[in-house]
């Protein structure tokens, strides 16, 4: 096995320069807020460091990401994976070679990296690296602690998600105490939507599905709903949590149309039903309660397969 501990990876990162830090497809506020964090406290440690240009970074974070992300042409030496379970998870686009260290806290990890460092017991990766930071820095800037308190908060949903526990709460006392703006990142994250993300949760609401009792609740996204609702990738973020509000609901999907004309289905599940077991049956992963995959077919086609496997799981 090659995990290592926190002072390890932060002895490890600091006899690296020219470092490139990589986050997962459909990127969240956990994998580039983290990675964009640990790009600063390298910074500050007096390396060379730059976030890789994923393609698929909503408006919403850029004013956050910009300082950090890779000019054209960087050379990078060192790879660092970001909140990224699998190699299955790699931007498309990243053609960067090896990863040389991993951080990320799914229990699902596969790996894949020269050394990596996995703590599945932590809500967030953005705890983690809080921690690393201070391994490596001593401290957080206001900067990092704002970016941090992006990355935990949107990973537990502002901390309404089961994965929430005494050790989140500490790492944000901490982070506010360096500074966080939470008041700022609540507002932009958490309270206001758009007119478009309104229109398209009226329409997601109006074609949910109950099953089972109620107790597994499907909420379909298709490529026209998004284009009539005149929602943009910022407009669909979490969509995945809205079957979930849904009383009794003990297994909540969402299942999204993609241009390619597969299915990205996202499940979040209450503990005694594993999101996890119902992903891995189409090549996906996740936590027990929050997972995901990919399923080559049309939304209905995709519903169908998916409560075929969900009534396995439930039995």
């Amino acid at each position: 096995m090659n995990s290592c501990s926190i002072s390890e990876a932060a002895y490890l990162l600091l006899a690296q320069d020219n470092i490139l830090l990589l986050t997962h497809k459909n990127p969240d506020g956990d994998t580039l807020c983290s990675a964009a964090a640990l790009c600063s406290a390298l910074r500050r440690a007096g390396k060379t460091a730059f976030l890789f240009r994923n393609p698929q970074i909503t408006d919403r974070f850029v004013p956050y990401l910009a300082p950090y992300l890779a000019p054209e042409g960087y050379q990078h030496a060192f790879v660092v994976s970001v909140d990224t379970a699998t190699e299955g998870l790699f931007p498309q686009s990243f053609t960067g070679g090896e990863v040389g260290f991993c951080v990320d806290h799914h229990p699902t990890n596969s790996f894949y990296a020269g050394k990596t460092l996995v703590l599945p017991e932590k809500s967030a990766c953005g705890e983690i690296v809080t921690e690393l930071i201070f391994e490596l820095c001593g401290d957080l800037t206001r900067e990092e602690a704002n970016l941090l308190y992006i990355a935990v908060s949107t990973d537990t949903g502002c901390f309404q998600y089961a994965n929430t526990n005494a050790a989140t709460f500490a790492c944000v006392s901490r982070l506010l105490a360096c500074g966080a703006d939470n008041a700022a990142v609540n507002l932009v994250f958490f309270r206001q939507v758009s007119c478009a993300r309104v229109r398209l949760e009226g329409m997601i609401y109006t074609g949910m599905t109950m099953h089972r009792g109620g107790e597994v609740v499907v909420a379909t996204v298709t490529r026209e709903m998004v284009e009539r609702a005149g929602a943009s990738e910022d407009d669909c973020d979490d969509l995945a949590s809205l079957p979930g509000r849904v009383k009794g609901c003990r297994a909540g999907i969402t299942i999204r149309e993609q241009v390619s004309g597969e299915s990205k289905i996202s499940v979040r599940t209450s503990s005694d039903v594993s999101a996890v077991e119902i992903c891995r049956v189409f090549g996906g992963g996740g936590h027990e309660m929050a997972a995901g995959c990919t399923i080559p077919a049309g939304p209905e086609r995709a519903k169908e397969l998916l409560l075929a496997v969900v009534d396995e799981v439930m039995k």
